[in-house]
Formats: structure tokens, C-alpha cells, sequence
């Protein structure tokens, strides 16, 4: 007899293994509203263990309407902010046995579209959108509209970042944050500033840039346009934008870079220029990213609950929504540490 290769096995095998009819196969097996107990349903387990069955899911998901696969769609996998989310969103998922499959745009945002519109045939459970909108309203109208097409689908739709979707929101207070941080700077004698920014069609650096100035000007201290650097939103960007500040002549100040990892590059570069942090120049983030707090001199930033905002993603993911879309806003607290001390 040829040997079966594992997994191999259909439903209909398993059925004719356990001597009991297909659909008492699949409501063992797969579920239903009719449960099977006692014999049958103990032949049935047995036969799918002897011929390792492996249920497909995409199928059930098609059979009962709501698939166990939850889409998370982050820009950039390798920053640890995004791998944070999932951390909090994986966590939750775990708890009621359902999987997470994550996908990253690579910082285009264009990219959702495709990615929502194949989770939608998938007829995955619940898609979250993790980071920045962007401003471009035609691609927000056609993403709004794809999204509701998966709701359509009676699946669930969750974005964590800014209010421009109509949908459940993890909303954080980015403008905010970054006020409280120029005040706790200035706060500290620095009067002198510089700002490392993301691309400037992306909301989360600009409501970031704008807290800052305002509460510096709030302080009587000014920001002017050309000490704001835009580059891309990574640990290069940051380096890149800090080198071009330095080669300004920029010295003697604080420099806040728009999140952590531009701040890490930020570092790096007044490293390799021979400058020291904080003595020569100092540097402050944003996120306070778990895995960055072991670097030396330990970086000032606003600490950010980011996985506590994928498990709160993900209970909007589980829940029903009775009328108007939810939003749950999360504040940052300022921590300041050696990176930015006078």
C-alpha cells in the first residue's frame, strides 16, 4: 500500500475511516450548530489522528461565514514599534485561538488597498491598520470604501493612528505627547532646537512637529522652518537628517527626532562626528520603544502603551459596534533621561 503523506488526508477519508457520514465528519471536525458527543465523535478524532488530518481553514472560514484569521497591516515590520503592536495583538489572539497574519506595506501606503482586498476574499475576521495616515484624500476615499466592503463581508475593521477613517480607532495624541516633551525640555534650560521629521504628508510626524513649535513657542523659544529636517521615518533617515544638521553647523542644542528610531541614527551620527550626547549635542524620541531603552546614554522620549494599543485593536476587533465608530485615546507621558540632561 503507498504511504499517505502526511496532511494528506481529506474529510470524506476521515468519514469512510470512522465508518459515519460526511457531514457528521464535518461537524465534529469543523464545527456546527449540530454538536455530535459519545462514539461517533470519538471515532471520528480517532480516525483524523490515525490518518493526520489537517482541517482547512480557509474552508471553514468560507462554511461558517467569519474566518479564525485576523490581518494586522503595519508600514515597516523591522521597527520595533510595529513589531510591539503585534506583540499586544498576537497576545490577545492567542487567548481566543484565532491567527494573526501580518503584512507590511513598506512604507506605500497604497499597498492596503491590496492587501484589505485579498483579506476580504480570504473572509478574514478582522483587519488592523497599524500606523500613520497619510494626507491624500483620494487614496483615504478608496481605502474607506474598501474597508466597507470588508465590513460588508461581516468582517471587522480597525485602525491605530489617526481619526481619518471611519471606523473603530486606537487614536493616539501625538500633538499632545510632543507638547509635553518641548515643555519638559525647555524646562530642563534648552533653548536651542532642531527637529528631525518624517515625510511631510505623513500625520503622525507633522501633528508631532506641530505640538512641539507650538509649546516651544508657548516657552518664548523659537523653531524656525529651516531647523526642521524631513527624511524617512527609520534609524538611516535619522542619521542622514542628522549629518545634514551638523554639517549646518548645528551644535549646542536639543535635537528631537519625530520617534525613536531616527533618534537611535540621530545618535549614531554625532557618535561618528565625534560629538558627545548629551554634553555636545542632545537628542530626544518618541514611542520609548521597549528594546531601545538598554542604549547608553538612555534616550529621553514619550513613553507610548504600544502594546497595550494592539490588545485594545484587537478587543475592537472581537466586539460588536452598536451605532457610531469607537475611538480609544491613548496619551503619552514624558520620560526624561540622560540623552537630554543639562
Amino acid at each position: 500500500m503507498a504511504q499517505r503523506v502526511a496532511g494528506s488526508a481529506t474529510l470524506a477519508d476521515v468519514a469512510r475511516e470512522a465508518g459515519v457520514s460526511l457531514a457528521t465528519a464535518s461537524r465534529v471536525l469543523n464545527g456546527g450548530n449540530r454538536q455530535v458527543g459519545g462514539e461517533l465523535r470519538k471515532s471520528v478524532l480517532q480516525a483524523a489522528r490515525r490518518l493526520q488530518y489537517t482541517a482547512n481553514g480557509p474552508a471553514q472560514a468560507m462554511a461558517r461565514g467569519r474566518g479564525t484569521v485576523v490581518g494586522l497591516l503595519v508600514h515597516d515590520i523591522v521597527d520595533p514599534y510595529f513589531s510591539s503592536i503585534a506583540a499586544g495583538v498576537m497576545r490577545v489572539a492567542a487567548r481566543h485561538r484565532l491567527t494573526v497574519t501580518i503584512a507590511s506595506t513598506a512604507n506605500h501606503p497604497e499597498n492596503e488597498l491590496e492587501y484589505v482586498s485579498t483579506l476580504r476574499g480570504q473572509r478574514a475576521r478582522a483587519v488592523i491598520l497599524a500606523g500613520s495616515r497619510v494626507e491624500n484624500r483620494s487614496l483615504q476615499r478608496r481605502l474607506t470604501d474598501e474597508l466597507r466592503a470588508f465590513e460588508a463581508a461581516e468582517g471587522r475593521a480597525v485602525v491605530i493612528g489617526q481619526r481619518k477613517l471611519p471606523f473603530d480607532t486606537v487614536l493616539l495624541e501625538n500633538r499632545r505627547g510632543a507638547a509635553d516633551l518641548a515643555k519638559g525640555l525647555a524646562g530642563l534650560g534648552h533653548r536651542s532646537f532642531a527637529v528631525l521629521a518624517g515625510p511631510p504628508e505623513l500625520l503622525t510626524s507633522r501633528d508631532r512637529v506641530t505640538g512641539f513649535r507650538e509649546a516651544l513657542a508657548h516657552q518664548g523659544v523659537a523653531l524656525p522652518p529651516k531647523r526642521v529636517l524631513h527624511t524617512v521615518f527609520t534609524r538611516d533617515g535619522g542619521y542622514q537628517a542628522m549629518v545634514r544638521l551638523l554639517d549646518d553647523g548645528f551644535r549646542d542644542g536639543c535635537v528631537f527626532a519625530v520617534n525613536d528610531v531616527m533618534a537611535v541614527g540621530a545618535m549614531a551620527a554625532c557618535r561618528d562626528r565625534g560629538l558627545r550626547v548629551p554634553q555636545d549635542i542632545a537628542v530626544a524620541g518618541f514611542d520609548d520603544i521597549i528594546t531601545l531603552r538598554d542604549i547608553r546614554p538612555s534616550l529621553t522620549t514619550v513613553r507610548v502603551p504600544i502594546e497595550s494599543m494592539g490588545e485594545q485593536a484587537f478587543e475592537f476587533a472581537l466586539s460588536d459596534r452598536l451605532g457610531e465608530p469607537r475611538i480609544h485615546q491613548v496619551t503619552g507621558e514624558v520620560v526624561l533621561r540622560e540623552s537630554t540632561a543639562r
